[in-house]
């Protein structure tokens, strides 16, 4: 739609700002339940996720890993080939990944649904109206749905130093010959293992230690194979200037100079708050985001907030779900809490790394006297039968058998998670996985394997073996 500036103001059941997972759930919802809804978008539909976080970086994975397919057949009796990188035509297959999503998320499809869209910028002007360019909103809720942006750090000489982002590293068309990344979280792993299958070299420096929110032990397991890998890292290791040079840049690391062609920054995202006027609106926020109640409300009841805007747990997931409790709060007037806590999350190297719940750090800081269950992927048929025995299902459950937190690493860990989301999310406990059937051979057996070990003490102790012999008198 192109705003008007004679137009009148427009009235509207709900105004979502930002058309990315989550305010694109609330309005495709909202609009087929037959609400007006105002969608407004400065920016390309769809998003972060669709356009430079979630779906290019897992093509771009996806690539590498085809390529490291090609260097590692040899454990199967093939011979092991290097491959040949067109990386210009490995990012025209990202492209083509995103061009292919991008229609669900477009906006003449959510104008078919009676979306009036609006691509222009968001200001509030008072607690219940909104100016989009020339274009007044009035509404009877709004949702500010922003998301994040990537932070970049005050280092010196970065100014003066051209750098990617995730924002920018996928229209690059030019293989880097080194990429030198600054951030170890998941983003930072997950581009640098990418880029160095593909045939750069690749370099991280974090500050701390690499994926530092999750479980030391499974990414101990990481580190070892991005190292085997060729990848250099640096951790616990502070980034003191940058400077471009003839070469292309080099980056003062504790006293010495590491040497690179292209640097990526990844050292975290902060809310997209820009130029709203949340004040007008009456919202509270801070550095870390919009403040909402457990239904996702701000200090101005008529106005809510969701996904990464909000700080905490920044995942497309996490939007989505948002956008439920958003749709069950406003239209279907049923109260609904955040549990976004129940979320799990997973970082797509090579091995993967999934997990939900609390990690085995954090149970015990809270007081839990816990059991860790263990099934490691090197007992497990398909893996070996697959040669890729990196890894484990590692659960964390309480006395009773409450399971607390489950962390994954190895193949398709991500998929493997998600039965264990569910059982937290319901209130499951250890039991309803040895009760269960997994077919053979999968890797979701050490799920079940996993489980068992709980009951393995108890099954095997002395009492239970003269019982046995008890129950044996009546043959």
């Amino acid at each position: 739609m192109t705003n008007n500036p004679g137009a009148k103001p427009i009235n509207a059941d709900l105004c979502i700002i930002g058309a990315g997972s989550g305010g694109l759930s609330v309005a495709a919802g909202a609009a087929q339940l037959g609400r007006k809804v105002v969608l407004i978008e400065m920016s390309e539909m769809g998003g972060d996720c669709l356009n430079t976080g979630c779906v290019p970086s897992k093509a771009l994975l996806a690539a590498g890993a085809r390529a490291q397919v090609m260097r590692s057949a040899e454990k199967f009796g093939i011979k092991n080939v290097e491959p040949e990188i067109d990386f210009p035509a490995v990012m025209d297959h990202v492209r083509s990944v995103i061009e292919t999503i991008a229609p669900i998320d477009s906006q003449e499809r959510f104008e078919k649904l009676g979306v009036t869209v609006l691509r222009e910028h968001a200001s509030f002007t008072g607690p219940r109206q909104v100016k989009a360019g020339a274009t007044i909103v009035n509404a009877k809720h709004f949702i500010i749905a922003t998301g994040s942006a990537p932070f970049v750090p005050p280092i010196s000489g970065l100014s003066q130093t051209p750098y990617f982002t995730n924002e920018t590293i996928f229209t690059n068309r030019e293989r880097p010959e080194h990429l030198i990344i600054i951030g170890g979280g998941p983003i930072g792993v997950e581009m640098a293992q990418a880029h160095k299958r593909l045939g750069s070299r690749a370099s991280i420096i974090e500050g701390q230690t690499i994926l530092n929110k999750d479980d030391p032990e499974l990414v101990a397991i990481i580190r070892d194979q991005l190292i085997a890998e060729g990848i250099d890292i640096y951790e616990n290791a502070m980034v003191d200037a940058v400077l471009k040079n003839e070469s292309g840049v080099s980056v003062a690391v504790d006293g010495k100079n590491i040497s690179g062609t292209h640097i990526m920054i990844a050292v975290g995202r902060i809310p997209t708050l820009d130029r709203l006027n949340l004040e007008a609106a009456g919202v509270g926020y801070d550095k870390r985001g919009v403040k909402v109640d457990k239904r996702l409300r701000t200090s101005n009841k008529r106005i809510y907030a969701i996904g990464d805007v909000i700080g905490g747990r920044q995942f497309t997931h996490v939007a989505g779900y948002h956008a439920s409790i958003i749709v069950r709060n406003i239209l279907f007037k049923m109260p609904a809490a955040n549990h976004d806590d129940q979320a799990p999350w997973v970082t797509y190297c090579d091995p993967e790394l999934a997990h939900v719940g609390l990690t085995e750090e954090q149970a015990r800081a809270q007081g839990h006297e816990i059991k860790i269950l263990r099934a490691p992927f090197e007992d497990n048929d398909r893996a070996l039968a697959e040669r890729d025995t990196h890894g484990l299902v590692k659960v964390m459950t309480d006395k009773s058998g409450k399971i607390l937190g489950v962390s994954i690493l190895g193949r398709s860990a991500g998929d493997l998670i998600q039965i264990w989301a569910f059982a937290i999310s319901n209130g499951e406990k250890i039991k309803a996985f040895t009760n269960m059937i997994s077919p053979y051979p999968t890797r979701g057996e050490a799920a079940k394997r996993a489980a068992s070990t709980f009951f393995t003490p108890a099954l095997f102790s002395k009492k239970t073996k003269n019982l046995i012999s008890f129950l044996s008198m009546f043959d």
